[in-house]
């Protein structure tokens, strides 16, 4: 398969290339830095950004719609505070 953008820089502004499902945890990061979330199933979201200091808290998105794409790179999604499900990594 031809691909005519495989060999342009992948900036976060640029859509993703891959997806990963995500596994909220109140005491593990995520693996990588994803570029956005994607929401398969609406809730909240309590998440930590990705430069945020060592024990900082986390933020709520309150009431994020199924198929929601949300532009926020988190360094960790936590469970407690999370009804969101589904969801994916967008990297």
């Amino acid at each position: 398969m031809v691909d005519r953008y495989g060999e342009v820089f992948s900036s976060v502004s640029d859509p993703g290339e891959r997806a990963k499902a995500v596994a909220p945890s109140d005491t593990v990061d995520l693996t990588e830095t994803p570029k956005a979330l994607y929401v398969g199933t609406g809730g909240d979201i309590a998440m930590i950004g990705d430069n945020e200091a060592t024990g900082a808290a986390a933020v709520v998105w309150r009431n994020v719609p199924a198929g929601a794409i949300v532009p926020f790179r988190p360094r960790r999604v936590l469970a407690t505070g999370t009804t969101a499900a589904d969801m994916l990594a967008i990297y």
